[in-house]
């Protein structure tokens, strides 16, 4: 498990937004439609040594790569973080990640609580969401629902689940994925709350916040 260690950069006008979820809770059901609701969202494409799930695509869910040429970028520093789960490896590109948030994209990043522990310690303004099941029991059954892993796979990822939710304090936002199209809302007025936050806000329309007189109260005002 690993890090870079970078700068945040107060002036960029894109959000991150990290949605955490043990497996089967709903996570990319939901990111997936947080993308459709809001076009000017971009997903965070992850690279992994795992093989793609059917219906997956390289370049669209994951930039499927194998271990030795993951080692070789982790080795260039090309990963803002890496993380090995569930056996196999997952990073996300630190020159991507911030390109796009200085160029005002907001950016949606599905990752485990590891990873937007250490994300968070980069970009300390980013925006964190746990996707929790309304039950264990329902945990399980959406597992072995989806008829992607034998009943050994179903316990480890239950077990890593029950690790995963302990740290869901971690999170400034929780959503209880009961009720589909409820957690979507929910999701969505996450996403559009952050695109308003005084810090993104500045750095769209800074001719406007210094006209207004607003652009000094970042600094004056104790609870902004």
């Amino acid at each position: 498990m690993s890090a870079a260690t970078l700068p945040s950069s107060p002036g960029h006008a894109g959000s991150l937004l990290i949605v955490v979820a043990p497996s089967g809770a709903g996570k990319t059901s939901l990111v997936r439609a947080l993308l459709a609701a809001r076009s000017d969202l971009r997903l965070s494409v992850s690279c992994t040594t795992r093989a793609p799930r059917a219906g997956e695509a390289d370049g669209v869910d994951y930039f499927f790569i194998d271990a030795d040429e993951f080692d070789r970028r982790r080795r260039r520093g090309e990963f803002i973080e890496w993380a090995f789960v569930h056996g196999n490896y997952y990073g996300t590109s630190r020159r991507w990640i911030e390109e796009q948030i200085a160029l005002g994209v907001d950016i949606v990043l599905e990752i485990d609580w590891q990873g937007a522990a250490q994300l968070r310690r980069v970009f300390d303004d980013a925006v964190t969401v746990f996707i929790a099941p309304p039950s264990l029991a329902v945990l399980r059954q959406r597992l072995t629902d989806r008829g992607q892993d034998t009943a050994e796979v179903i316990e480890r990822r239950m077990a890593a689940a029950r690790s995963e939710l302990a740290h869901a304090s971690g999170c400034q936002y929780v959503i209880i994925n009961q009720e589909f199209a409820a957690a979507s809302r929910d999701l969505i007025a996450i996403a559009d709350a952050a695109r308003s936050r005084f810090r993104q806000q500045n750095a769209r329309h800074p001719d406007l916040f210094a006209e207004l007189g607003m652009a000094k109260l970042r600094s004056t005002d104790p609870h902004s």
